[in-house]
């Protein structure tokens, strides 16, 4: 595998350009900087092996990743799709529980772990933000759960639909468009490709998603809503 790094220049202007809202609030997460690391990915590329030594943290800057994790009879399951700003690695323990893989390009920033930690504990800021994040990743696996364990398929397609469209801003014509394959999303819902493409057309039938090859238009989040079990705000 060719990795493409780049010493640690990217500077702030470039985070926020990822992040714009940043100038106003500044990230704690940004005190990594100082010994960051820009790797860039072409699509497919491995970031790091299921059970490799967890040795560094990522933040994404751009594109997307899953994290995988094979069966010994080839099944496959994917774990989560980590977009920009987005960051990953850091709660495994000692080894990483899953693969990660760029599904397009990507552009990630790479932190020691072990600085990472030492920072974390001298800076009380970053341990607090550090601590939101674990416990929005543990909040996060225990709804995957619910999600797996009990929803239909039409209801976890729902769920994700949605949970995509919180995400993941749309075009300027309304699409989301999403990077994963038909078949990343049915291993990360626990389901059949034929059945994500069922599912998909059943909602575009009844006119609560408009779907293309590439992405959704939500045209009925009510409803999407309802379809997912999902609570009225």
């Amino acid at each position: 595998m060719q990795i493409s790094t780049q010493a640690s220049q990217v500077t702030m202007s470039h985070v926020a350009r990822v992040a714009p809202q940043r100038a106003a609030n500044p990230d704690a997460l940004d005190l990594l900087e100082q010994f960051g690391t820009t790797v860039r990915l072409v699509r497919d590329h491995e970031i790091h092996a299921e059970d490799a030594d967890a040795e560094y943290c990522y933040r994404v800057l751009s594109g997307c990743v899953r994290t995988v994790r094979l069966m010994e009879d080839g099944r496959r399951q994917v774990g989560e799709f980590l977009l920009a700003g987005d960051l990953f690695g850091l709660d495994d323990l000692g080894t990483h529980a899953f693969a990660a893989e760029a599904v397009t390009e990507v552009m990630l920033r790479r932190y020691p772990r072990r600085m990472v930690e030492a920072l974390a504990e001298s800076h009380p800021a970053l341990g607090r933000r550090l601590r939101e994040l674990a416990l929005t990743h543990l909040r996060a696996a225990y709804e995957r759960m619910v999600l797996l364990g009990r929803k239909t398929a039409t209801e976890r397609l729902a769920s994700f639909i949605l949970e995509m469209d919180r995400r993941h801003a749309a075009s300027s014509n309304g699409m989301l468009e999403l990077p994963m394959s038909r078949t990343d999303i049915a291993d990360h819902l626990g389901l059949t490709v034929e059945t994500v493409c069922r599912v998909l057309a059943l909602l575009k039938r009844d006119g609560t998603i408009y779907v293309s090859r590439s992405g959704f238009r939500l045209l009925n989040r009510a409803s999407l809503r309802d379809l997912a079990c999902e609570m009225r705000h």
